[in-house]
Order: C-alpha cells, then structure tokens, then sequence
C-alpha cells in the first residue's frame, strides 16, 4: 500500500533523536511553553528569514491571533480564495468579519491576483493570500494594493515552509504570516502546532500576549488582553526542532519525486500536471494533478494499492457552513473547476524512487 503520508517512515531515521526530545521535555516538566518553545521559536524565525516567530497550538491558531492583531474586526472584509481548506475563512470569521473571495489562477490553483483591486471595498481591511500546496502567490501586486489602501497583509503559509518567489522566503511578503505543523505538512509535529512570523515588534507583542490568555506567560494573571488558550507545548517544541534540521533535505526529496513525476507523465496528454512558476521554489506539499473522470481514478488506484488524496473536492464558498455569505455555483469558475478534477499523488521524501515509479506508471494504465 502506498499511502500520501508515512509518518512512520519518515520518522525512522530520526526516530532516536526524537525520543530523546520527548524524554528531555517530559523530565524537565516545562510542558506548556519553556525553553523548546523557545529555541524553536528563534530557529523557525531564522529558517524564515523573520525577526519573530510565535509558537501556537495549531495553524488556525496563528491565522486567528494574525487577523487579531492586523485589527480585523466586526464589520471588516478580509479578501481570500476560496480554494483552500477552510480554515482560512474560519478564522476571518472568528474574528466577525467577512471574507471575500476573488477567483484562482487555473494552472497555479493559487489567488488570481489581477482580480483582487476590483474586490476591495471601503470595508477592505486585510487581504490573506493562501499559498497553496506549497508555492507562493504573486505577492508583488498584493503588496503594492496593500500599501496604496493602507491594508495588512496576512500570508496563510500553512503550506509552505520553505517556498520561494524571487529569492524570499515565505513568511516575507505580508505583516505576518502562519504556518501549520499539523503532522503531515512538510515540517509536521508529532500532533498539533502552528507558528506566527512576522518582522514587526508589535505584532510579536500583541500574538505573544493574546495566545496566553493576554497576559504572554502562564501563571501571569495580569490580563492587559482578552487572550485565549493558543500555547504551543513543549513536547512539540522539541520535536520541531529535531524536524526542522531535516527540512531542507526532505524539500529536495519532495522536488526530485516531484521531477521524477514529471519525467514519467508528461507524455499523457489527460493529465495536466501542476505549473512551478519561474520565479519560485514550490516545496510540494501536494503534486496536484487534474484527471478526467475524478471517482473512477481513485477507485481504480485504490485497487492498486494506491491511496491519493482530493484536496480540496468543495469550494469554500459552496460549503454549507458559509451559505449565508449569499455566494452562488458559478460564481468562481476556476476554483469550482479544480476542486472537480484535482487529485494528490503521493510525494513525500519518505517515498522511495520505486514507489514513485508505479504510482506514476498505474496512473497512466488507470487513465
């Protein structure tokens, strides 16, 4: 069975030095926060080229204290796409403000920038790129938008650590911006995590604050701020930090499948396999491919012993839990489009050059 992920695989070479981490940490009693935190905290900063870095429990985390600290608030439109995973919006919506969406680019699946200044209104009061599947969106326009209106920038990173445009690294384009360590991303933690970044002395204060209950420390009950409970544990920490030192080289695992992937099927004339921009490192958290006939692909890899993923099948603005934003079918052709008809291969740096090769090769048999 080749499966997208296999934590255990991936593991395995590290796996020492993993326990070893974990062990420390549950000696040392520093569970919530503390010291892993901490060091986490300055190399994940260093990695993004970021003078901060703000250790969450999980992505959606990290969106929610951003937005809080851009100011988002009741009545405010924050403008997004609407082809991603939801938590996007949820964490615009947390904050009682509205997003808007504006349509994808249908070869990169990521916001078609050129529609984004016909989308803003008085209301406007950030814009929140999503870098989809591990390559940056042209940041360049948005970035000239932002300073033009005086609109906060928030990167939803979730799926990039690592990823380049025009020689920045993600985390350096917007006031801040997040990531996600959910486990299978491609710096994962062994459970939940998340992380702002940002370069600005203030946004670092306010989300250090608001993750701890307003207050930045456990155990301070001086509560400048209404907070919430959005610390990053010291077991993840640590497991982090043992990861990170490997990211580098699972990314250059992740881009030679992705060649490899390339080599094999570039020949089928069905597939239209997924676009690296000029400009960019894409650090392949998903090799996305468009397929005819979507159900009957997987079903037929399934048989193979081949599990692939659909990311993601519903557009947000047509997932139910959003009907009352009044969005319709059609209105966003592209991103309605690519939900229909991508798939995920399988593409982590635990797979071998084998593995590869026949998830590939029964693709082209099953199409």
């Amino acid at each position: 069975m080749i499966k997208p992920v296999n934590l255990q695989e991936l593991h395995s070479p590290i796996q020492q030095e993993l326990e070893e981490a974990v062990l420390r940490v549950l000696r040392s009693a520093a569970y919530c926060l503390g010291p892993d935190v901490d060091s986490f905290e300055k190399e994940f900063a260093e990695y993004c080229q970021s003078e901060f870095c703000i250790g969450v429990n999980s992505g959606t985390s990290a969106l929610h204290l951003a937005l809080l600290s851009a100011g988002v608030g009741t009545g405010d439109e924050v403008i997004s796409s609407p082809f991603s995973f939801i938590a996007s919006s949820a964490s615009i919506r947390y904050c009682q403000a509205r997003p808007v969406y504006v349509d994808i680019d249908p070869e990169t699946y990521l916001m078609d920038t050129s529609l984004v200044r016909e989308a803003l209104t008085d209301r406007t009061k950030a814009i929140m790129p999503v870098h989809l599947y591990g390559q940056i969106v042209d940041m360049a326009p948005l970035q000239q938008l932002a300073r033009e209106h005086g609109l906060k920038m928030i990167e939803d990173a979730a799926q990039a650590h690592g990823a380049e445009r025009d020689g920045k690294r993600a985390g350096q384009f917007g006031d801040l911006a997040c990531f996600s360590f959910y486990p299978t991303k491609n710096l994962g933690a062994c459970g939940e995590g998340g992380a702002i970044v940002t370069n600005e002395a203030s946004h670092d204060k306010m989300t250090r604050s608001l993750r701890s209950w307003g207050t930045g420390q456990p155990g301070n009950y001086d509560h400048a701020l209404e907070g919430f409970n959005y610390r990053l544990e010291g077991i993840q920490g640590a497991v982090l930090s043992v990861k990170l030192k490997y990211l580098e080289s699972w990314i250059e695992k992740r881009r030679a499948n992705a060649d490899l992937y390339r080599q094999i099927l570039s020949s089928n004339t069905d597939l239209v396999l997924p676009l690296e921009e000029k400009t960019c490192r894409h650090v392949y958290h998903q090799f996305t491919v468009r397929v005819p006939d979507r159900a009957r692909v997987i079903a037929a890899l399934r048989q193979k012993g081949i599990i692939v993923g659909s990311f993601y099948p519903i557009p947000i603005h047509l997932q139910q839990a959003y009907e009352d934003l009044g969005y319709k079918e059609g209105q966003f052709p592209h991103a309605e489009k690519a939900a229909a008809e991508v798939i995920q291969l399988p593409v982590g740096p635990e797979l071998k050059t084998v593995e590869i090769e026949s998830v590939a090769e029964s693709l082209t048999e099953v199409i």
